[in-house]
């Protein structure tokens, strides 16, 4: 094949995401497909990417993070909450915990409901097992060939978190359970993106391969300034680097894949939204969508802290001489504590009776962090993290200037609708009981947070409003849909109103999944891949999904 031209493509992919790095490597298995990946951030050759144990770092890195802040939030007494997203090849995949949920298998089923053909949980589950390599091997939902590692830890490795899944058996919650398999409901192993002690990222995925492949051109550390059309016709991009400004023109498609906050932003600044914003930074609407940058939604994370009174939590191995003797065995390739991202156990369930599927998931830490921080709290702790599965409350991005460069406006809308707050309020109660328990009670001492005095419904939700946290998870923004008054694209990532333009990342799920969002966007991405190169559909048949027999009268 010859040298490409260098502004001349079949695709043109604007972000190497989870979305875009399953793209870009899918879509360039057709050899005579010209593809064009591009990325704001780096490459992401680094120790701490690679090291699982290094997540927090990440998470206040100048160099592989937009490091976005909301507005103040107006139910959370005005704070403003850090975002993190990747800026880095492999996007959010190289800088989150490595935490491998895909939801419940209703949520998929709810998308179909919508009238989104080819969104059932039957329909996406060979694309979550196209995905996964699953070092436990294949069976009816994991699959064993994919590009992505998955790793099930062991529990009797991690005395803490084996502890905790005891903890919700003897409270009623039912024998542990793979919550990627026939029943999410109750406490398990949570499986991670981690290969022999070191992250699994999607461009470690996918690009490690298809990066060699001559139809495939990746260009780092590139802002795309907006979308190039002719007419209704999305046609290229326009992109600067340290050289200047570049055009880049797309015979075929362009695709959108920059994540729930860059996404709709760039739709916005190319002239594709609400026309009231859009003109009030005389932007020229090209498209009037008023769905674009709304519908945004994530999941509330707040935490319960206990001291720890034996010497088993990571409290020490991440001090001093300790921590450095912890890096010297990883980088000789020994996996030890700095191979896992110590999320290892959880559970999901549902707040009250009644409620069909759990609204509520917990992550177990064998280590406290102070809120707000990456520093632990300087003792033996351990927390459980607390997340709102299908929050009501619903917020939205908006550009706030012309400036490519200017981050937007982003307000969550966190709590906004009382049912979330009565359900979250319902969870710090119960997870209170669930940590009571027996098989806690070697390890369990003081609660440090919210603290034994916090105990009143105003307490508790004052609590919430100070320190409530995002999980990492912004959806929605760019919705998938059928009217283009309430949605952007359709059940192919299509942009309604405008050809050859496509949306494929976490801003066009049509509501939250009830779980981490990384292995869904990995998922949508393979889907949209297989649709684009016009496959078949994969052979698929209705796997048993567990339900709780009582569940309309019975909470657990």
């Amino acid at each position: 094949m010859p040298d490409m031209p260098r502004d001349q493509f079949d695709v043109i992919i604007v972000g190497a995401g989870s979305a875009g790095c399953v793209l870009a490597a899918r879509l360039s298995e057709d050899p005579a497909r010209r593809v064009l990946l591009l990325e704001a951030g780096p490459p992401d050759r680094s120790w701490r990417i690679n090291m699982p144990a290094a997540v927090g770092s990440l998470l206040r890195s100048e160099r592989f993070n937009w490091n976005y802040v909301s507005d103040s939030e107006p139910h959370l007494d005005g704070r403003r909450l850090s975002h993190p997203r990747g800026r880095v090849l492999g996007g959010s995949s190289s800088i989150n915990g490595m935490v491998y949920v895909r939801g419940h298998a209703h949520d998929y089923d709810g998308w179909a409901a919508q009238g989104l053909s080819g969104w059932s949980y039957a329909e996406v589950l060979p694309f979550f097992k196209r995905a996964e390599r699953h070092l436990h091997g294949e069976d009816a939902y994991h699959g064993a060939n994919g590009p992505l590692a998955v790793c099930a830890p062991d529990l009797n490795r991690a005395p803490l978190a084996a502890s905790f899944v005891r903890a919700g058996e003897q409270a009623g919650y039912g024998a542990p359970t793979d919550v990627n398999g026939e029943r999410q409901e109750g406490f398990g192993r949570i499986d991670r993106t981690t290969f022999n002690g070191r992250r699994c990222s999607a461009a470690r995925a996918y690009l490690d391969v298809a990066a060699t492949r001559r139809n495939l051109t990746i260009r780092t550390e590139v802002r795309v300034c907006r979308l190039l059309l002719d007419g209704q016709r999305a046609t290229g991009v326009e992109y600067s680097d340290r050289s200047g400004v570049h055009q880049v023109k797309a015979e075929g498609e362009v695709i959108v894949a920059a994540g729930a906050i860059n996404s709709p932003q760039l739709l916005q600044l190319s002239g594709i939204g609400p026309a009231r914003l859009l003109r009030k930074f005389g932007i020229a609407v090209r498209c009037e969508l008023p769905a674009v940058g709304e519908n945004l939604n994530d999941h509330p994370d707040i935490v319960i802290q206990h001291r720890c009174l034996q010497p088993v939590s990571l409290f020490g191995v991440n001090r001093r001489i300790a921590k450095l003797l912890v890096g010297l065995r990883w980088f000789a390739g020994i996996e030890g504590v700095a191979g896992s991202n110590h999320f290892e156990a959880g559970a999901f369930f549902r707040s009250r009776a009644g409620i069909e599927t759990p609204d509520i998931q917990l992550t177990f830490m064998p280590l406290a962090i102070k809120p707000g921080t990456v520093e632990d709290v300087g003792e033996h702790s351990f927390q459980v993290h607390i997340d709102l599965l299908r929050p009501r409350s619903l917020g939205r991005v908006a550009i706030c200037s012309q400036d490519p460069e200017a981050a937007p406006s982003i307000c969550f809308n966190y709590l906004a609708d009382p049912e979330d707050r009565t359900d979250l309020r319902a969870a710090v109660r119960l997870t209170r009981e669930i940590l009571a328990q027996p098989a806690l009670d070697h390890v369990r001492g003081q609660e440090l947070s919210p603290g034994a005095a916090v105990t009143s419904d105003a307490d508790i939700d004052a609590w919430i409003r100070q320190f409530v946290e995002t999980c990492y998870h912004p959806v929605g923004s760019c919705r998938m849909g059928l009217d283009p008054r309430t949605s952007v694209v359709d059940a192919q990532g299509r942009v309604h109103g405008v050809r050859a333009l496509r949306v494929v990342d976490a801003s066009i799920m049509p509501s939250i999944v009830s779980g981490n969002t990384n292995a869904p966007v990995i998922m949508m991405a393979e889907k949209i891949s297989a649709d684009i190169l016009g496959m078949a559909p994969p052979a698929h048949y209705p796997a048993a999904v567990w339900i709780h027999p009582r569940w309309a009268s019975e909470q657990r």
